[in-house]
Order: structure tokens, then sequence, then C-alpha cells
């Protein structure tokens, strides 16, 4: 399904994102400003997971239409179906599109490789090795592989900026201090495992960094009024 209520209580990530959303819009703003060089009139409207939606999360073409996104290459050519269901969907105040990847303890960076069919992992290795391409990314590790969750996010950001000319951007959003996983998480134990990462893949620098943002967001602050 491309749109998916999701239960009334939640933990982890899942939980501390609905916060964010729902209760302190306002606290990424700045930290979107400063990561991506926004002006600091540029203001965030959340598009999901709302509370008055049924916290749902959104995919496939339904991110477009919930984006107000009509492409100039179909979805279908470039990923499969049942591709990335994002965290959280945003829109600012001028108009750029906001796709939102979060996570709450240090092993959900460790994704595992696609579990698409063989028809679907063809195509998915296409726009991977698109991606690579454009990117100029050397690592010659297999992208559909370990950390697939992120490179799949980053070939979206791709497909949206490259391939349709929508002003997009990727923000993953990591939680410090989250007291309901084993092992919270400090911002610089993030920094760190991201380090990590994109060594592996090779996403260290490339032309589409300046749209990508790391939001590292203590959950103590989430809970102050």
């Amino acid at each position: 399904m491309s749109r998916t209520p999701r239960p009334e209580t939640t933990i982890r990530s899942e939980h501390w994102l609905r916060v964010l959303v729902n209760k302190r819009p306002e606290l990424p703003g700045a930290k979107v400003q400063r990561n991506c060089g926004w002006p600091v009139s540029e203001k965030i409207t959340w598009v999901s997971p709302l509370a008055n939606d049924e916290y749902a999360e959104y995919r496939d073409t339904q991110v477009l239409e919930k984006l107000g996104i009509t492409p100039q290459v179909p979805l279908a050519e470039f990923w499969p179906t049942l591709g990335p269901r994002w965290d959280a969907l945003g829109r600012s105040s001028s108009g750029r599109a906001l796709l939102i990847e979060a996570k709450a303890y240090i092993e959900e960076i460790v994704s595992p490789p696609s579990k698409a069919s063989e028809e679907s992992l063809s195509l998915i290795r296409q726009s991977l090795r698109e991606v690579k391409d454009f990117l100029r990314i050397k690592s010659e590790h297999d992208w559909s592989a370990l950390f697939y969750q992120y490179t799949n996010r980053l070939a979206h950001l791709y497909y949206l900026r490259q391939l349709n000319s929508v002003d997009a951007y990727l923000i993953f959003i990591y939680f410090v201090g989250a007291p309901d996983v084993t092992e919270p998480s400090t911002a610089s134990e993030w920094q760190a495992a991201l380090r990590v990462v994109k060594a592996v893949l090779g996403t260290s620098k490339h032309s589409l960094a300046p749209y990508i943002a790391d939001l590292f967001i203590d959950v103590h602050d989430l809970e102050k009024t």
C-alpha cells in the first residue's frame, strides 16, 4: 500500500518523530537552515506523520502526491513499487520538498540487502548504478547490499532533483539520548558511525551533498514546552 496508517502508540524513532512533527514542528527548522543554507525566513510544514491522518506513512507515487509533485519522469521507470516508506514528509514555505528518515539507535543504520524480486531488483540495481555514475562514486560496494536503506533514500533524492528538477532535500534525523532504546546514542557516536557508512559507500563527498542534512536532535528538547 502507498499509504500505511500506523498504530496509535509506538516506540523508538517512530514515537520521537511523531512528537517532533506534531508537538515541536518548529524544532528542526533552524538546524535545516544551518545545514542547507536556507534563509531564516524559511519554515517547514509537515505533511506526515500527522495525528489527524492516523500517523500514516507514505511510499511510491503517493509521496509525490502528498508533496504536490507532478514528475516529468514517471517513478515506475526509475524504481519498482513498494519502494521506500518515508518516516516523514514536509514542504518548506518556498516549496522545497523534504524526505525524512529517522533513527533512534545506531544499529538501525546497518540495514540489510534489498529483498526485492529478481525483476524489481534488476531495475533497482540499474538505477543505483545510474546514481553512482552521476555522483562519480568510486566505491565498488554493492549499493543494493549492506546499507541499502541509505542508498535507496539517496537514489530518490537523485530522482527528484536530477530527473525531475524538484527542489528536494533528504533529511536524516538521529535522535540523541532516547530512553526507550537499550543503548541511547550521543551525537558524537552517531557522527562516528555515519563516517564509517559513508566511507564504505563512497558518499563522503558528492554533488548531492548540499541537499542532504544529518540532524542530531536530543529527545529531552522534545519534552520542553
